[in-house]
């Protein structure tokens, strides 16, 4: 459903510290899914990533059904967006960052066949 939070990727310096301290925490346990990108098993949906510089916060991804439509109301609200991302058998997606400068990211899953 539109506006649900679909997905939420922790950054983490050390992603091996970060499963360790998670997977202490809340039992979680992890699958590479590429890369030094962990999607978590047995907890919410989402996973541990690599911090970057511009990734240093817990990111959250809200569903939508059209990411070009919301993408086009973000802009009409006075928020920004960066380029769609296609991501093959997973979906689309597009961070963006609402009228206060606070970020976001929108996700619209792939059409099931």
């Amino acid at each position: 459903m539109s506006g649900d939070i679909a997905w939420v990727e922790l950054p983490a310096a050390d992603t091996t510290k970060a499963r360790t301290f998670y997977g202490g925490l809340f039992g979680w346990t992890t699958t590479e899914f590429g890369g030094d990108y962990h999607t978590v098993d047995n907890g919410p949906a989402g996973a541990i990533a690599p911090r970057a510089e511009t990734f240093t916060h817990p990111r959250v991804y809200f569903a939508t059904d059209d990411v070009e439509v919301s993408v086009k109301r973000v802009h009409e609200l006075g928020g920004t967006a960066e380029e769609i991302q296609d991501v093959p058998g997973v979906g689309r997606l597009v961070h963006c960052r609402d009228d206060q400068g606070t970020p976001f990211s929108l996700y619209e899953p792939a059409a099931q066949a």
